[in-house]
Parts: C-alpha cells; structure tokens; sequence
C-alpha cells in the first residue's frame, strides 16, 4: 500500500494512494484505519511529507563504495546521528540553499518509517516496528561538515530532510535499487543489498540506545556518488518499488 499525507481544500489528512486516486484514511494510520470516500486525482493535491518524525536518526557511511569514495574505513558497528525534525519537507518542496555554507550537497538514502513505539528490539522481530519505507535526501553541507567536529550544523538546516513522496508498507528492503539524478543527469546508483547494516540491524542498535516513537525515521546511508548542487537545480532520489522524491534548490533569501 501506498500511505500518503496530502493538503487538499484546507484538509491535511492521511490517504490511501490506489492508481491515481486518493482514499481518505479515518482513524490512527499508525494504529487501526479504515479506507473511506475518495478524496481527489493525486495530481490535484498537495503531497506533504508523509511523516512527522519527532527526530531522524540518520546513518553515516553504511555503503562500502561510499566508505571508499571518502577514504574512510567502514564502520565496526552504525555510525548514527540526529537531524530535527524542523528540517523535514516534501516532495515538490524547495531545498534552501543556506548563506553560511559554500557546497551543499544531496545524498540520496532508503527512509525507513517506524510503526510502533520501539526500546530495545531484537533484529529478528524488527520487521513488526516497520511502517513502511520512502525516499529520503539527506541534505548537508559539506564544507561545514568538513570544519565542524560533529554534524548537527551540516545536516541540521531548515529543509535538509526531504522525505516523499508517500510511505510504501508492502516492501522487501533487502534489495533494492537506490539512484539519484541532479538535473535528470544520474549521479547515485547502488542497491540496499550493498548497506553493511540492514534495515532491521539498524532498528534494534538505534533502539538500543534511544526509544523510537511511531512517525520516525531511519535513513540508512547514501551510496557512492555524493555530489554538490546548486541554485536552480533539481534534485530526484529514485527508489525501486517506492516512486520519486523531487526537489528543487533555492537561494535562502
């Protein structure tokens, strides 16, 4: 099933996405719902992120060729940290290019959206704690990450967490395709078979040290091919069995 969150005729809501329709949902999507009356054409609404995580607990060099590519040794166990949730927007949203950095860059990433509240989970019952999964760009600037001891000020920034473009439930996530296009021009291309942590490793480790709550997020690592933008360029995470993320960079001003 396709999950989406959407603003239509000063309604935000979650629905069902069937074809090009769009189902009201009525009850908790995170808990018991039921489909009911359709809504609009999913082109006719605003798709919102399709999340509202309390925080993002993001992975860092969890792909080898990526590993490689910043000539860093792979990690010995998930080398996590937080972005805000303030940071958070949808697709079709505008990445905003911030004055203080001087290279900003995409890393295209699997989301992984949590269903239940989640302390201390065994990796073989993981899947239980698994909503569904999305598109996720991990935003950052890089010559701030360069300078910075820690990462808050690099990946922190108002809209350096767009996650779209709906939540995909009925997925393998062992095996998928993962790409990023700058200006149609392909510039990530790898495979979730390639993560050195799994979806379900990475749940029970982050709950091990901080309780997840329904509506966060995991991101789970960008492949090798990370690259800077620039104003007026679109950016689009691809992912297989999920749809498209798209974005667009604007000045901060």
């Amino acid at each position: 099933m396709k999950i989406v969150r959407y603003h239509y005729k000063d309604r935000v809501g979650y629905g069902l996405l069937k074809g090009q329709d769009v189902l009201r949902i009525q009850g908790d999507v995170f808990g018991e719902w039921r489909e009911s009356q359709r809504i609009a054409d999913v082109e006719e609404i605003k798709l919102l992120a399709p999340a509202l995580p309390t925080k993002i607990v993001a992975v860092g060099l969890n792909y080898r060729d990526h590993a490689e590519e910043v000539g860093l040794k792979t990690p010995d166990e998930p080398l996590i940290f937080l972005k805000p949730s303030t940071a958070v927007i949808g697709t079709g949203d505008s990445i905003r290019y911030p004055r203080m950095s001087s290279r900003v860059d995409y890393e295209g990433e699997l989301g992984v959206i949590v269903k239940k509240k989640a302390k201390d989970v065994r990796p073989d019952e993981a899947w239980a704690y698994i909503f569904g999964f999305t598109c996720f760009n991990d935003v950052t600037a890089r010559d701030l990450q360069g300078t910075d001891r820690q990462w808050t000020r690099a990946k922190g920034f108002d809209t350096f967490a767009p996650l779209g473009p709906w939540v995909e439930t009925d997925l393998d996530p062992q095996q998928l395709k993962v790409e990023t296009f700058l200006n149609g021009e392909i510039k990530q291309s790898s495979n979730t078979k390639n993560l050195i942590f799994g979806c379900y490793q990475l749940i029970s480790f982050v709950s091990q040290i901080m309780t997840l709550m329904p509506g966060d997020v995991i991101a789970t690592g960008t492949p090798s091919g990370i690259g800077s933008m620039s104003i007026g360029d679109q950016v689009d995470v691809v992912i297989e069995g999920i749809g498209t993320l798209t974005n667009t960079v604007v000045s901060e001003e």
